[in-house]
């Protein structure tokens, strides 16, 4: 009885010197590659669906929305159940959507067929490989992800369909918003590795320091460009 009373004011303790980590996603250009669709005509049978159009946002914004921000290691931290997630990625209009979703591992991720027509949900990727086969409208498969890392998801009956699935050795991780800021929450005090990862530009870490009192603020300048040197002045 005593250890668990220490253990959970030690717990405590750690949960109210916690701060967060706040940051902010920099992007001046597109890095997203255009998503050529071939015709329906050559890989669909059955009812026609239009293939759903891209939004009219900022591009901008739609790049900074499609970072994911985490903390790298503390992999022998479990994840509280409070914190797994049961995440959604539906196919609609010949699309994954959202095609981005960050989940921390031990948690799931649903895939509901809301298309009249078959589709079929598969990944070759290390952290989690899976093919869910055909299914039709109504219905949904569901995979668990026990395993950090980066999930690329596919459709094998519609080429264009795409999406990412980050999934995180912790709960301390979110997507960055449209305009590039974000939060990581309660993060007891200590030095950690932020993970800043876009499909198109790559993965980038900074190292920031969370102390006893007040956040920690970091920025992820996407792509990174070395400062450009000053050339040396010609002497006459």
């Amino acid at each position: 009885m005593l250890y668990r009373a220490t253990i959970g004011v030690l717990f405590c303790a750690a949960l109210a010197a916690a701060a967060d980590i706040r940051g902010a996603i920099v992007i001046e250009r597109k890095l997203t590659r255009p998503n050529v669709t071939v015709s329906t005509g050559i890989y669909q049978r059955g009812a026609a669906v239009s293939l759903g159009l891209d939004s009219e946002e900022d591009p901008l914004a739609f790049e900074r929305s499609h970072v994911a921000v985490f903390v790298e290691g503390l992999s022998k931290v479990s994840t509280p159940n409070s914190k797994l997630v049961q995440a959604v990625i539906e196919q609609r209009e010949r699309r994954f959507t959202p095609d981005l979703v960050v989940i921390p591992a031990g948690s799931s991720v649903s895939f509901p067929n809301f298309d009249p027509i078959f589709h079929n949900v598969f990944s070759l990727s290390k952290a989690k490989s899976f093919d869910l086969g055909n299914y039709s409208k109504g219905q949904t498969r569901t995979v668990n992800f026990l395993t950090a890392g980066m999930v690329a998801v596919y459709c094998h009956l519609h080429p264009n369909m795409a999406a990412s699935i980050v999934v995180t050795p912790n709960q301390w991780a979110t997507r960055a918003a449209a305009n590039g800021s974000f939060v990581l929450k309660d993060v007891a005090p200590g030095t950690y590795t932020v993970v800043a990862w876009h499909k198109a530009a790559g993965t980038f870490r900074q190292t920031v320091t969370v102390g006893p009192t007040g956040d920690a603020e970091v920025k992820f300048t996407l792509p990174y460009v070395e400062p450009a040197l000053e050339k040396p002045v010609a002497h006459r």
